[in-house]
């Protein structure tokens, strides 16, 4: 078996206290996450992983540094983002018990672990900025990029009575304050 994610145990299998660790880079061979940001299909995962012998298997520590690109979910520019995601799990020794993950033919494969807390840790609605206003929604402009031409939001016809009563308020005030500087 060959693969950027496996790792070879032989020398720690069945000596709890032993302890290695590994770093390496993998380059994607598809792409990771379905929705509106994800890993490309050739980006790079900048891994560090130590490797501990204990009696039921082999803990796996580690952590992942990459970089998602997609769109702002608000304005839908172009975003891209660094990541890191840290990962751990019991690669358990072949036995009578069915578990996830186990050590198989002296080296473990890391490839679901690592994709599992990556693609988890994809931002469900990313934004490009915090405050990012989004897009205007009679235009379809982007607020950030708006031509400084303010429209003020449609008054919806059943309070349109009520926009008569302030206006004339505002007007009665005003000419009240008049007499009284006068």
């Amino acid at each position: 078996m060959n693969g950027p994610f496996l790792l070879p145990v032989r020398d720690i299998v069945r000596h709890p206290g032993e302890m290695r660790e590994h770093a390496f880079t993998v380059s994607l061979a598809e792409q990771w996450g379905e929705g509106i940001v994800s890993f490309e299909s050739g980006s790079e995962l900048d891994i560090d992983v130590r490797l501990e012998s204990v009696h039921e298997g082999i803990l796996v520590s580690g952590t992942a540094e990459g970089e998602y690109v997609g769109v702002c979910g608000r304005c839908l520019t172009d975003i891209a983002r660094p990541v890191e995601v840290e990962f751990q799990e019991l690669f358990a020794y072949p036995g009578e018990e069915e578990t996830d993950f186990e050590v198989q033919d002296d080296h473990v494969d890391l490839e679901t672990l690592v994709r599992d807390a990556a693609v988890l840790s994809l931002p469900f609605q990313p934004v490009c900025q915090p405050d990012c206003p989004g897009l205007d929604p009679v235009t379809g402009e982007r607020l950030t990029e708006s031509t400084g031409s303010e429209q003020a939001a449609p008054i919806d016809p059943r309070w349109s009575a009520l926009q008569q009563i302030t206006d004339q308020d505002g007007a009665a005030e005003s000419g009240a304050a008049e007499k009284e500087e006068s």
